[in-house]
């Protein structure tokens, strides 16, 4: 469920908290040319600009878990992040689902059509508790044609998404699943670690189902890949916390050193 709200409330989440990773966008790539994310929408306009950009637009809350938009759901614009974290994923005709990046403040969501005219070819979730600002296809049409800055931001956010999809499919297409697991887990690292007395704890909260849809295997595979890599001094995975005590190992497994058995 999703309400509009102005002013924004404040919301407690880890986003909000400023933990490691806060506004950076999550992603499956090996490009250090997409670490980071695209750039923040909101840093390229004026505040003038952004005023007007906000005053057109509906702020709606999206309590964790919601549904912001969903794939085959006819597109009505996209949604600019204010706060939190945003799930981007495609869903199977089986059911099965591949995580596609995790977006945060000054990204949006709901392309890459961006004004409405086709229906929605994944679907985006809240990944923690968000504020966002939903801008009509219309509208957005009518205020880029405005304002050239945030013309260019769409353009250079849709090349970076653009860019984001191809590696992932490359990685999909060429690295093991257990290269790919050591990948994640040492984007994770980066964007999320924080100092441990053991070794560097990822402080945002994926579940093994959320690690599962981002490499593209099963959640008893990241289970089972989670216990032996445990077991072999890699990492401690306690009660839902990560904490990496051999980045040397997994980086020696994500350039393929390591030939851990394969999802099913």
């Amino acid at each position: 469920m999703s309400f509009a709200h102005s002013p924004i409330p404040t919301l407690q989440t880890p986003d909000a908290a400023g933990l490691p990773g806060s506004a950076r966008a999550l992603l499956l790539s090996e490009h250090p040319t997409l670490v980071g994310g695209p750039p923040n929408l909101f840093k390229a306009l004026t505040l003038r600009e952004r005023s007007l950009l906000l005053d057109q637009g509906t702020r709606k809350v999206f309590y964790r878990g919601a549904t912001v938009f969903r794939q085959g759901a006819a597109n009505d614009g996209i949604y600019l992040i204010e706060h939190g974290r945003i799930r981007v994923f495609y869903s199977a005709p089986s059911g099965r689902e591949i995580t596609l990046a995790y977006w945060h403040h000054g990204n949006f969501v709901g392309g890459p059509e961006l004004f409405g005219e086709r229906a929605h070819m994944w679907s985006g979730m809240a990944a923690s508790n968000s504020v966002v600002v939903h801008l009509r296809g219309g509208m957005l049409r009518g205020l880029a044609s405005r304002i050239p800055a945030l013309a260019i931001g769409l353009i250079e956010g849709l090349a970076f998404k653009g860019r984001c999809y191809s590696a992932l499919a490359q990685m999909l297409g060429t690295r093991s699943v257990t290269e790919r697991l050591a990948r994640l887990l040492l984007h994770l690292l980066d964007a999320y670690g924080i100092a441990d007395p053991r070794g560097v704890l990822i402080s945002g909260s994926f579940t093994h189902a959320d690690l599962a849809h981002m490499v593209g295997a099963t959640r008893q595979w990241v289970t089972i890949s989670l216990k032996r890599l445990s077991d072999q001094g890699v990492l401690e995975n306690q009660r839902g916390r990560i904490v990496i005590l051999n980045p040397a190992a997994l980086r020696a497994m994500q350039d393929g050193s390591d030939g851990g058995a394969e999802a099913s």
